[in-house]
């Protein structure tokens, strides 16, 4: 979908949860297409000038506002070099600075006071990235600008992909990770949690628990153990975002969430069901 909206010379804005692969699809799909990239990273502190561009204030002194002195931010580059313009986050930059998108996303065009009309080459496409509404620190996007964009909905990947991803870039195979996923996966499903974690969460897990058993002289860890109960906690907790009425703490939340994996065969030693494993108490700082 992303492909042919590009080839068809729409504008783009990619939804949905952090870790889905938002800035990786983008990434392999402009690699593919040889088409160049402008990354621009959306916050609160994006203003017109940093995403357009400004006059150097040094040389403004020394010879006026003319274009030679102009410092072409991404908007402005992508412009005039027919590249792609993507914008992490899009639903957190202020709407001062989204509103200069428009003239760009209606028009192919953009006025700048003092510079003159910067035309957009022919590969130019807006593509952005961007997390639900609900989100926390997310804003609405105008719809001035939403009107412009065709809207490509990711979820995560499902438990099969997930385990895929979590081998390819631990490095790990075999029982720990497919229990690392499995238990982040959970993380999604809880009553008490807004937000789970993402497969960031399960490869962080593998990591850590590879590197913790290193460190304690352990042999590698098995899902059910102390060892992996405690990168567990580690990895996952902090990437967990509680309903506001709950009262637990998210190291609880992955307490019990460890009872509810299924041993496996190939996992020796595996958790029994109903019964968490023997973690050390999470210390509360």
């Amino acid at each position: 979908m992303l492909a042919a909206s590009l080839v068809a010379g729409l504008h783009v804005v990619l939804e949905g949860p952090p870790g889905t692969g938002k800035s990786t699809l983008l990434r392999a799909v402009a690699q593919a297409a040889g088409l160049g990239v402008e990354f621009v990273e959306g916050n609160a502190e994006l203003t017109p000038a940093r995403l357009v561009g400004h006059h150097d204030p040094a040389l403004v002194l020394q010879t006026g506002y003319t274009p030679e002195i102009f410092v072409d931010g991404p908007l402005a580059i992508a412009l005039r070099e027919g590249r792609l313009l993507y914008i992490e986050e899009l639903n957190r930059v202020p709407e001062e600075t989204l509103n200069v998108l428009v003239g760009a996303l209606a028009e192919g065009e953009i006025h700048v006071p003092r510079l003159g009309r910067i035309p957009a080459g022919p590969g130019f496409r807006l593509i952005a990235a961007m997390n639900p509404f609900d989100a926390v620190g997310t804003a609405r996007v105008s719809q001035a600008i939403a009107d412009r964009m065709c809207r490509i909905a990711i979820g995560y990947q499902d438990a099969v992909g997930e385990r895929r991803i979590v081998t390819a870039v631990s490095g790990a195979d075999g029982a720990l990770p497919a229990a690392a996923v499995e238990l982040t996966r959970l993380t999604r499903e809880h009553p008490e949690v807004r937000m789970g974690a993402s497969v960031r969460g399960a490869i962080d897990l593998v990591r850590l628990a590879i590197g913790l058993a290193a460190v304690r002289g352990e042999a590698e860890p098995a899902p059910g153990d102390a060892t992996f109960a405690d990168a567990a906690i580690a990895a996952l907790s902090g990437r967990l975002r509680l309903d506001e009425g709950s009262d637990r703490t998210p190291e609880a939340i992955v307490l019990e969430l460890l009872a509810r994996l299924q041993p496996r065969p190939e996992d020796e030693g595996g958790p029994t069901p109903g019964k968490a494993p023997a973690a050390r108490p999470p210390t509360r700082t």
